[in-house]
């Protein structure tokens, strides 16, 4: 089976700083559910940036889809990232005074490969999106900066699925949620995922969401630099 994600003796570190990563080998096949573990401060958000093509890395192979991000410019792994993922950060990043409908239909904005995916009009599948992830109709219309936390969770994982992305990358989306809203919240991502044919990986540092994910990884053991 290719590989949807594959790292090999992958290092990072910031300007000035000591290195912070250093991954001998990943693997990520298409179709896994990927819980990636570690404690605040431990790289989980740089990795999942270097795998968005977001950040760059200082050596080694960072393969996603069969792209070598590290040979890409930055305005090719931009392209690359509005082609083929989608990404729910942690502070959602939404456009605060567009609508909801508006903030998901974005994602598709710079992408004519998202576009073309599109089993509907654009409209009609961010609707199926809303709906599916249990955003009241009445809200659709309404600036995304009026709504609760838990509702413009729902609206940034709409906009990540939105032209059926081949990754799906979390970073930390239900930390602020409590149990029981964490766990519909992420069996409601893995349906929509499975329908759309995407892979995911998720970030986090609670362990009661482990059980629910068909693999996971510590990222204390992947990296071989010691942050202690």
């Amino acid at each position: 089976m290719t590989a949807l994600i594959d790292i090999a003796e992958l290092r990072f570190a910031w300007p000035d700083q000591p290195e912070l990563l250093h991954i001998e080998q990943l693997t990520v096949h298409p179709g896994e559910r990927v819980f990636i573990k570690g404690p605040s401060g431990s790289g989980k958000s740089t990795l999942l940036g270097l795998l968005a093509g977001i950040q760059t890395a200082s050596r080694g192979r960072l393969t996603v889809l069969g792209q070598d991000l590290t040979r890409l410019g930055g305005h090719a792994r931009d392209r690359f990232r509005a082609d083929h993922l989608g990404y729910i950060f942690q502070q959602f990043n939404l456009l605060p005074f567009l609508s909801v409908q508006e903030n998901v239909t974005a994602a598709l904005i710079f992408s004519r490969h998202k576009r073309s995916r599109l089993r509907a009009p654009a409209e009609v599948e961010a609707a199926r999106l809303l709906t599916e992830l249990q955003l009241p109709r009445a809200l659709w219309s309404k600036p995304v900066h009026s709504l609760s936390i838990g509702q413009q969770q729902r609206v940034a994982a709409a906009r990540a699925l939105i032209g059926r992305p081949e990754l799906v990358i979390a970073d930390e989306p239900t930390s602020a949620l409590d149990t029981d809203n964490r766990e519909a919240f992420i069996e409601l991502l893995f349906a929509e995922c499975r329908q759309q044919g995407s892979s995911l990986v998720f970030v986090s540092h609670d362990p009661y969401l482990e059980p629910l994910f068909s693999r996971v990884l510590s990222l204390s053991e992947l990296n071989k630099v010691n942050l202690c």
